[in-house]
């Protein structure tokens, strides 16, 4: 059962989480719109995390080579979720990716969680979600006007809510089958790496060459060391001692701290829709995210793997 300790853990964790998360958005919106390919920053991000984590890679535990469900992490909550990402930031703004990604997080996060468990939400937790709903709306309606709609712009709407669809079942699943934080970030970096950059090197188109190597630096350490590493493991951290549903409420607060964030840094809009927005996620997270003792299995831990 979870302690007081372990709560102050998983929601200090969580707040790390969104920081890097809401640092994510605006990063990853620099490199769509430069001449960089979403191929190219997919490569950094796990080129720059293989090579850090590389001195660690000897201490993986023996078997997991061959185990399918760390293999199916990899996957899903590396590789497929860079592959579509990054490809949405070239076709969207960060406003869309703010809500559709994160934005989207609690309600997928719930969906995949009674997809695979069947286990009803509490009303505690609708009430937190329908507040959280009406913020995103809110949000929504700040970024979404006057947005001049195109083909490439759905095809990236697309793309960034298949990118949330596989988060929400990495975290389901990495919850489910409680794997340590550390071992699952060493394994999806190595894994997804191992996949992806052959396939880089020898047939993907790369555009390195046409940006500065002040990009290619803030690209490669922001993905590979904070979105990767960090970011992965206080990820992983908050949903060990919190669950992936109230994480999953907390990191809604991304998408109107990016758009806080956005005004003074990349030059947009702070509106008033935006404020309300604020408000009403801060919020519907506080109620989603509060604890439900009801939900703790008082005999069910979860299996750890060091």
């Amino acid at each position: 059962m979870s302690t007081g300790r372990d709560q102050t853990i998983g929601y200090l964790a969580a707040a790390g989480t969104v920081a890097i998360w809401t640092g994510f958005i605006l990063v990853s919106r620099l490199g769509g719109k430069s001449a960089l390919t979403g191929h190219d920053i997919l490569a950094l991000r796990l080129g720059v995390a293989a090579l850090l984590l590389l001195p660690f890679a000897g201490s993986l535990p023996r078997g997991s080579w061959r185990d399918a469900r760390l293999w199916t992490l990899g996957m899903v909550g590396g590789l497929l979720y860079g592959v579509l990402v990054y490809a949405a930031f070239k076709l969207v703004p960060a406003a869309h990716g703010g809500i559709l990604l994160p934005g989207m997080q609690p309600f997928l996060v719930a969906a995949v969680a009674w997809l695979l468990t069947r286990q009803r939400m509490p009303r505690e937790r609708a009430l937190g979600l329908a507040f959280i709903a009406l913020g995103v709306g809110f949000a929504a309606q700040s970024y979404m006007a006057g947005s001049a709609w195109s083909a490439a712009m759905l095809a990236g709407d697309a793309l960034m809510l298949a990118s949330a669809l596989m988060w929400a079942f990495y975290s389901v699943l990495a919850k489910r089958w409680g794997f340590h934080p550390w071992l699952l970030t060493r394994f999806v970096a190595f894994s997804s790496a191992l996949i992806y950059l052959p396939v880089y090197l020898l047939w993907l188109p790369k555009q390195l060459d046409a940006v500065p190597m002040s990009t290619l630096v803030l690209q490669g350490l922001y993905q590979g060391v904070g979105a990767t590493i960090v970011a992965m493991l206080l990820f992983l951290k908050a949903v060990e001692k919190l669950g992936a549903e109230r994480v999953g409420a907390l990191i809604a607060l991304v998408p109107v701290l990016a758009g806080v964030a956005a005004a003074p840094l990349l030059g947009e809009a702070l509106t008033g829709w935006l404020l309300a927005g604020l408000v009403c996620v801060s919020l519907g997270a506080f109620i989603a995210a509060r604890p439900i003792a009801r939900l703790i299995p008082a005999a069910c831990p979860a299996t750890r793997r060091a």
